[in-house]
């Protein structure tokens, strides 16, 4: 049912600039890769964490969403009882930083399928949520209120979740 899958853009895809990554040249099924970019996430001044070696996946039409190992969580997170379940990943559960409004910010893989072992105990976290820093950039969230992508201005799209983007 895919018609993309990171083989050649579409017509649509945007043309990239200087050293932009096409998200329409990332594969689909995802594939993961390891990152040493400096990573931070805070709200304000508390730094909830931080780190140089996260994973990022890459899936066509979708930002990257990127995966902290659980040493650079800086605070506790507290499980939600929601979850969600992703056709290439598995299983995942959400977590809150208070128990109050239980409004998740970011999301963890506790039994990943084996092809995403790597990520197994990785938190990702929502960029629309709670601030994501790569390097120096504020990180913008995907479009849509269901994925973690992290939009910088190092890609071209458009992404999954914008409206119209049902089909893909």
């Amino acid at each position: 049912m895919w018609e993309f899958d990171g083989t050649k853009r579409p017509t649509f895809a945007e043309s990239t600039k200087g050293s932009q990554e096409s998200v329409w040249d990332y594969p689909r099924p995802p594939v993961l890769e390891k990152v040493a970019r400096h990573i931070l996430v805070k709200v304000g001044s508390l730094v909830v964490a931080e780190t140089r070696e996260a994973i990022r996946i890459l899936e066509t039409a979708s930002p990257p969403s990127y995966y902290l190992p659980s040493n650079a969580i800086k605070i506790d997170l507290i499980h939600c009882r929601e979850s969600s379940f992703c056709e290439w990943k598995g299983e995942a559960t959400y977590l809150s930083m208070d128990n109050v409004t239980s409004n998740p910010v970011g999301w963890v893989y506790k039994n990943p399928s084996s092809r995403f072992f790597s990520i197994k105990d990785y938190i990702g976290f929502y960029p629309g949520r709670i601030e994501c820093y790569l390097d120096t950039e504020r990180v913008r969230p995907q479009p849509g209120i269901f994925y973690g992508g992290w939009f910088t201005d190092a890609l071209a799209g458009p992404f999954k979740g914008e409206p119209g983007t049902g089909w893909w």
